[in-house]
């Protein structure tokens, strides 16, 4: 009986103590009506993203029952992803259509625009002459693996015979990895047709690598013996300098093209433009004229790396690879249900397709009448290395021939890689680095920026981390404001509307805490206070014995148990906004609960509903301690303070409602939801307790002043 009174009068002064401490600590809203921060409407704004599926799986995935449990999360509106792009591939949307060879069904591909039997599947064709040895899939360059016959060509679109602009204003380069630094003094170039006349062999003079991180931290270099005015093509050994000079990347930079055929005939003058090369070589050539190579050649991913500006899109019927994936076919996909028939971002291939294979495509999708609501142009342009002059140039052609079909349609992109900051390039002329701010340069010079009608990027702020700590999760909303402020500082036109239209955490979710769902919910509700038009989750079709996605399934794609993220969303996307179609007005919050570090624990986020209450999304990002909140609406043009007032709806999911169990290399959750729902009373006195590691949803009427 003593150790009974004990413990009540313990749990009671617990209680009291959190409660007076928690009377300092505050959520204050900007709830004054000039300062609405974003409004947007869910059934648009919240939605998901799918990608190229496994082989087989689709059938198993877009279908009843599993279907409907991941519709039951409550994403929305969907983005179809184009992956091929990423593998350096061409793709077949229909499969009923016309080669440009079509005798040896060979060449260029042009998908039918004329509906017909529908598309249940459609596949990649690996592009026979690819410059990439790395990048997602697991093809390799034909630069470096050691056939002859083999050979790496620039996209024909780049140049004047379709952009009408002297082929020196894109310059077409290959670049060369050795992995550390070698001493070299030459390059032997084996010239394909059509082979560069004028051409400057170069190095970079940074530490890091050219991409990404070193980008502005180093120069390409002309090696002294390195221009190359009268190139004849054929085999050319080139002595860079008279003495060795210790190197790691060098870089091929072509700006007049010999315009002779490749040796598939002149017939098609995209085979006669641009430039090619069959076999790369880097080395020492000695005083008698011996070269020692030190390029690995090999057809794999075990070669020496190389990396191209482009890559012709010319592929044949034999590099059909159905293994690496179904891309989903479109009349499959609208017609499943996964689209609860809202409009859909659909994505064109660019990087490698011609301008006739996109227009045909949307043109399709219009004849059938599906809605659509933009369309992105190409996948990830910075990930492949393109100079945003470059993906200009493409986009100008592919928006033509898309509006001559459908004048209508709403194009943009590029979407960017998942990035924390700016995407810089090497310098132009003008010194000028960012990828965006170039890009949107180039269509004002072409009097075209009315085609670029929306802005897409997107988000992995821990894309390439096996893992991720606790404390990763306090950044994330300064990523996002931060990301945004980049974009519009490096000229973003004020008027157009910004997606992020794939992201997550990382690569995956691991199940094993809720981590990942109180990322989720920091991502969208700051993301979408920053004035984002709509954010995609990605991850959203769930892989076999794979837990790290949205929900748990078997080897028979059965369903076998939640994931965080997925219990998380219908927080989101159920709870904290009304999942009608009608405007949510969302409002900034501040909150001082923070950690000696000055990390803040509790995030909020405000949307006013279109059922007039208001609802406050509070992400306790504390892992081991409870807080408690007063929640303040200010006007600061008034200076008045109103409070949540008569009863209070308060949804919470958090480590308390989800627990992992490992079993060797699988496990369970056990509790696996629901969030525990209650009703608490409001007032200006009121505090709220958030448990720890939780997302908790207030919902309610406010008072008056």
């Amino acid at each position: 009986m003593k150790t009974r009174v004990l413990g009540i009068t313990i749990s009671l002064c617990s209680c009291l103590f959190t409660t007076s401490m928690a009377v300092t600590q505050t959520v204050t809203v900007d709830a004054s009506p000039s300062h609405v921060a974003n409004t947007f409407s869910p059934p648009h704004a919240l939605g998901a993203a799918i990608d190229r599926l496994r082989t087989g799986s689709p059938e198993k995935l877009l279908n009843d029952p599993l279907l409907s449990i991941i519709l039951n999360a409550g994403w929305q509106t969907v983005t179809y992803r184009q992956n091929t792009e990423l593998m350096v591939e061409a793709w077949h949307w229909n499969p009923r259509g016309t080669w440009s060879n079509a005798e040896k069904q060979e060449g260029y591909f042009v998908g039918s625009a004329e509906p017909g039997d529908e598309i249940q599947h459609s596949w990649a064709y690996p592009l026979p002459h690819r410059g990439f040895s790395r990048g997602d899939g697991n093809g390799w360059s034909r630069l470096t693996d050691g056939d002859p016959n083999s050979y790496w060509k620039s996209n024909p679109y780049l140049t004047k015979a379709f952009t009408g602009e002297d082929d020196s204003l894109h310059p077409q380069w290959v670049m060369i990895d050795l992995g550390a630094k070698i001493d070299v003094n030459a390059i032997r170039i084996a010239w394909a047709n059509p082979y560069a006349r004028h051409y400057s062999v170069q190095f970079w003079t940074g530490e890091l690598e050219p991409f990404y991180d070193g980008t502005t931290k180093g120069t390409w270099q002309t090696f002294p013996l390195g221009n190359v005015t009268e190139g004849k093509g054929g085999t050319v050994t080139l002595k860079l300098v008279s003495w060795m000079i210790p190197v790691r990347y060098l870089r091929i930079w072509m700006t007049d093209s010999s315009n002779t055929c490749a040796v598939h005939g002149s017939a098609d003058k995209r085979n006669c433009v641009g430039y090619a090369i069959n076999e790369l070589y880097v080395g020492a050539l000695s005083a008698d004229g011996q070269f020692n190579d030190y390029v690995t050649h090999f057809p794999s991913r075990n070669q020496t790396v190389t990396w191209p500006s482009s890559v012709d899109p010319w592929h044949a019927a034999s590099n059909l690879d159905e293994s690496r994936g179904d891309q989903v076919g479109f009349d499959f996909f609208f017609h499943c249900g996964v689209t609860r028939g809202l409009a859909t971002m659909v994505p064109i291939a660019m990087l490698y397709a011609t301008p006739e294979d996109a227009a045909n495509e949307i043109a399709y999708l219009y004849k059938r009448k599906y809605p659509i609501s933009w369309i992105e142009m190409g996948e990830e342009a910075d990930g492949q290395h393109m100079l945003p002059e470059d993906y200009g140039a493409l986009y100008l052609q592919f928006a033509a021939a898309i509006h001559k079909l459908v004048p209508e349609a709403k194009l943009g992109g590029p979407p960017f890689e998942g990035t924390f900051g700016d995407v810089e390039v090497w310098p132009d002329a003008n010194g000028k680095v960012s990828w965006l701010g170039r890009f949107v340069d180039y269509l004002k010079a072409h009097g075209r920026l009315n085609d670029f009608t929306f802005f897409s990027f997107e988000h992995y702020p821990y894309q390439d981390r096996p893992t991720y700590s606790w404390a990763d999760l306090y950044p994330e909303p300064g990523y996002v404001s931060h990301i945004v402020q980049v974009w519009k500082d490096n000229g973003l036109p004020p008027n157009i509307p910004f997606f992020m239209t794939e992201g997550n955490i990382g690569g995956g979710a691991p199940p094993s805490t809720v981590k990942s769902a109180l990322w989720l919910a920091d991502y969208v509700g700051s993301m979408m206070s920053e004035g984002a038009g709509a954010t995609y989750y990605f991850h959203y079709m769930p892989s076999p014995d794979h837990p790290s996605g949205f929900l748990a399934i078997d080897k028979e794609y059965s369903f076998k148990g939640y994931t965080p993220q997925y219990l998380a969303t219908q927080l989101i996307a159920k709870e904290w906004v009304q999942p009608v179609d009608a405007p949510h007005k969302q409002y900034k919050a501040s909150s001082d609960v923070m950690d000696a570090a000055g990390n803040v624990l509790v995030t909020a986020y405000v949307v006013e509903r279109p059922d007039k209450q208001w609802s406050v999304m509070l992400v306790n990002r504390d892992q081991f301690n409870d807080h408690a909140v007063k929640v303040v609406f200010a006007d600061p043009a008034t200076k008045g303070a109103r409070y949540f007032s008569g009863q209070v709806d308060r949804i919470t999911f958090g480590s308390n409602e989800y627990a992992w169990h490992q079993e060797g290399e699988l496990g369970h959750a056990d509790p696996d939801g629901p969030a525990s729902k209650s009703t608490v009373n409001g007032g200006a006195e009121a505090i709220y307790q958030l448990p720890k590691a939780s997302i908790t949803v207030l919902r309610g009427s406010i008072g008056t002043h």
